[in-house]
Parts: C-alpha cells; structure tokens; sequence
C-alpha cells in the first residue's frame, strides 16, 4: 500500500492508527550514497535494529550507513568490522555525536544517538570458554541495542561443572527472561543450563574446536540434539541471532 492510500485509508476510517503506523514504517526504507537501501522504521516496528556487517564494507560505507541509522532510529549496531577499522569507525560515530560502545574479544561497535530508555528486559550470558567470549559479547551488543539489561558468566563450561551452578543462580537471582549460553569444542554447556533453568534458553555454538566435528559443527550438532526442553539454538557463531531471539523473548517476559 502506498503512503497517499495509507493516509486516505486512515483519513476516511477504514484503518486505525495503529495499523497505519505499521504501514507507513514498511515504507520507510532510505537509500545511503547509492550503494545502501536503509529499513530505517526496524527498530520501531520489530524492536530489533538493523545490523551492518561491516566485513563487507569500506570504513566509509559503514559510517555513512551507521549515521543514517543513527539519525532514524537513533541506535545503530555494527557487526563484523575489520580489527583495522574498529577505533577508527568509533571514533567517527563519536565525532557525530553519539555514544560508542565496543566489546571485548568482539569487532562488534555498537552507536546510539539517543539516550538509553528504561530498561525493558534482562538477558543471562554465560559462555563456555574465554575463546567464546567475542561471541557471547557480540550477542550482549545486540540485547543492549534493545534495551535490555545483560548479566554475563564467562568462563564457566562444563570442564569443571562446579563453575556453572554459581553462574546459573545468579542469573535466577538478577531475574533473567531468557540466558543466552555460548558453546564451542562439543557444547553441551547449553543442555546442562536448559536442564536447571524455567526460561528459554539460546543456544549460540562456537567455531571453537579441532578434529572431527570442529569448527562448530559439534556443538551445533550437540545442541540440537538436546535432551533438554527449551532449548532453542542458532547458527555457528550467530551472535547477533541469539541475542535478538533472547531480547524479544526477556522484552515480552518483562
């Protein structure tokens, strides 16, 4: 539906406001210096931002398109960037006025425009190993683009189970919707919470491993063969998803 029929539909009473909103914001895509087309209403119409994957662009393609989206929505998370890149992309956001925050072990850069809103959601990270941890904070990037307030456990696998009962009670205590649990080698990490926990539980697998089955396939492998109900699991190394699925789950729980 086109805007002037939207508008007409609205004006006339055959749709409400709320249906209009959504119309219009699925109109709402920008182009960015002839190489970028920006949804630039994601964030307001699914709670989730759009993602740059800086990998793929220059550092000037990725800050133009950053600052378009930090101009429409007012946050814009950037995935993936080169280590070169990184500082500099940051640095520049800074220069426009934003608020930059970086991760550690994780290329991620996450700019807002806009001050934090209240929160609206809590997210548990727990990752098996430090090699997990740029994924597992690629993931928290994400949960805190949505508004949602992270408690994480890092270094906590089941090499020595008696790190992951600590871990997960303070998860329970923080009042956690959902707990993302980052896993490589064979990443049974994710069952082990999934048995001990009543929220969803994310399955993020790492490609850490070697041998047979290395480079995540075991742990995907592992997770999705779970024995344990309520476990839901993403790609190898999907930081991004696991935290979009755990931060619309706690937003709702909340």
């Amino acid at each position: 539906m086109e805007l002037d029929e939207v508008l007409e539909s609205l004006r006339d009473g055959r749709i409400g406001t709320g249906r209009a909103r959504t119309l219009i914001s699925l109109n709402a895509i920008e182009r960015v210096g002839g190489f970028a087309r920006v949804d630039a209403s994601r964030m307001e119409r699914t709670g989730t931002p759009e993602v740059v994957l800086g990998s793929t662009k220059t550092l000037a393609e990725a800050e133009a398109i950053a600052a378009r989206l930090l101009r429409t929505s007012g946050v814009a998370l950037i995935s993936r960037v080169r280590p070169r890149d990184r500082g500099r992309l940051a640095e520049r956001l800074r220069r426009r006025g934003a608020t930059v925050t970086l991760a550690r072990r994780s290329t991620a850069v996450l700019a807002r425009r806009r001050g934090r809103r209240g929160a609206r959601g809590r997210v548990g990270i727990m990752a098996a190993g430090t090699s997990d941890i740029g994924t597992a904070e690629e993931a928290r990037l994400m949960c805190e683009a949505m508004d949602c307030e992270c408690v994480t456990a890092y270094d906590v696998g089941i090499a020595a189970l008696g790190r992951v009962f600590p871990a997960v009670e303070e998860m329970a205590r923080a009042g956690a919707g959902a707990i993302i649990v980052v896993a490589g080698m064979e990443g049974a990490l994710a069952t082990v919470v999934s048995s001990l926990v009543d929220v969803p539980v994310i399955g993020v697998p790492t490609s850490v491993g070697y041998g047979h089955g290395g480079r995540g396939a075991a742990a995907l492998a592992s997770m999705l063969q779970s024995c344990a109900p309520g476990l839901a699991v993403v790609n190898i190394d999907n930081g991004i998803g696991g935290g979009a699925a755990a931060a619309r789950i706690a937003r709702r729980s909340r």
